[in-house]
């Protein structure tokens, strides 16, 4: 029989969210907010509207532009679906049921809450994966790279990182129910879902992928090489790595890193948080959590300052020239 523990949340509670109040031992949205809430709220939901746009811009180039109807690019039109999900749904949801306020009290929206935010960072992993499957085919096998990674195969991967994506988090929200009236703290439940959840939807996929790039940066810089030490700087077979290709898989390869330079901090805190005595302050947890959403903001900023065919089709939509006329076939510098 599993020994009872107590483990009680409203005893470790060291400081309160600024846009909260504490009324008959619940927290809830306070009703004169000070500057300092105000300002947060503010801030937060002008780095909702850039999520929204930045992503926007991103989905509306892909579809747009026939120059940007590869699969690669089907690949990052996926990812800012989930980036632009995360802008619509996930910031709303963390401003209205703060990630620190719902580590002391689990409400069934604070479930939902979790649950949505963990399919959505899910999605973004499992196609960064399909990215860096794309990539490795493009940089180590550029001769089977066409026949491989057809339309049909993207389509499959977007499918399949999609449909994993929402039964992880329906999941853990079927769990997260199921625990709601466990007795003792559920201190057992709370390790598996602070420890094995990101084991296995952050660490594991986060340590293939950065094999995987490792692996596609040693083929590019060899196959440089050669290009180099050849006297004709050209192939009529395409065996060597084109310019291009070598460019958007240094770039994809800085998405990644932003993606775990955002996303490490967090994971490790609500990893080791349980075995710790006390929690971690409000602050540091807020903190963390909105620089892993703040993560769905910098992607399309990203492309903009890598992808010259990026910069040149978001000035195309920000000055309105696609309803001046049928800009689809236009030549994107």
């Amino acid at each position: 029989m599993e020994p009872e523990v107590t483990f009680n949340w409203t005893n470790v509670v060291t400081a309160i969210h600024p846009c909260y109040e504490l009324d008959n031992l619940y927290y809830i949205l306070t009703k004169n907010p000070s500057i300092i809430c105000v300002s947060l709220y503010i801030f937060l939901m002008l780095l909702s509207v850039i999520t929204i746009c930045g992503n926007l811009l991103v989905i509306i180039s892909v579809f747009y532009f026939q120059q940007l109807h590869t699969p690669t690019n089907y690949l990052i039109l996926s990812l800012a679906v989930a980036d632009l999900l995360v802008g619509i749904i996930v910031f709303p949801f963390s401003m209205a049921f703060s990630l620190s306020l719902c580590l002391y009290y689990e409400s069934v929206f604070c479930k939902v809450r979790s649950s949505v935010d963990i399919s959505l960072s899910s999605a973004s992993i499992l196609n960064l994966c399909c990215i860096s499957i794309d990539r490795y085919y493009a940089i180590c096998h550029p001769l089977t790279y066409q026949t491989i990674i057809s339309y049909r195969v993207i389509v499959i991967m977007i499918l399949v990182s999609w449909g994993v994506s929402v039964i992880i988090g329906v999941s853990f929200l079927i769990a997260g129910l199921k625990n709601a009236n466990c007795e003792g703290g559920c201190l057992i439940d709370r390790l598996t879902e602070n420890t094995v959840g990101p084991l296995l939807t952050f660490y594991l996929p986060m340590i293939i992928l950065t094999c995987v790039y490792v692996k596609i940066f040693i083929v590019a810089q060899r196959q440089a090489r050669s290009v180099r030490n050849t006297t004709c700087q050209r192939t009529t077979s395409g065996a060597t790595v084109s310019k291009m290709e070598r460019k958007a898989t240094k770039t994809l390869a800085i998405v990644l890193g932003v993606f775990i330079i955002c996303w490490t901090p967090f994971c490790l805190c609500f990893t080791f948080l349980p075995f710790t005595n006390g929690p971690a302050p409000v602050t540091v947890i807020e903190t963390l959590n909105w620089l892993t959403l703040s993560n769905s903001m910098l992607n399309p900023f990203i492309y903009a300052f890598f992808y010259s065919w990026f910069r040149s089709a978001f000035r195309i939509i920000i000055s309105g020239k696609i309803f001046r006329g049928d800009l689809t076939n236009s030549k994107l510098s």
